[in-house]
């Protein structure tokens, strides 16, 4: 892992198509900028965990109410 300090305003690149920019600096929380190409998905990592722990939950769906369907 990687840990760097950045100032309001300025940023840092990630390749040649990620730049990440601190915008905002205020009483213990950041705000960034985030300009990356179109075909990059940016997630906040606790909606990603969220939306992986529905989808496994989803799979582990109880299979017994299909048969009850087909009848």
């Amino acid at each position: 892992m990687l840990v760097i300090s950045r100032k309001k305003g300025e940023s840092l690149l990630i390749g040649e198509d990620i730049e990440i920019t601190v915008v905002k600096v205020d009483d213990g929380s950041v705000k960034l900028s985030i300009s990356a190409p179109k075909s990059v998905t940016i997630l906040r990592k606790e909606l990603y965990k969220e939306v992986e722990e529905e989808n496994k939950n989803a799979a582990a769906a109880d299979m017994s109410v299909l048969k009850n369907i087909k009848k």
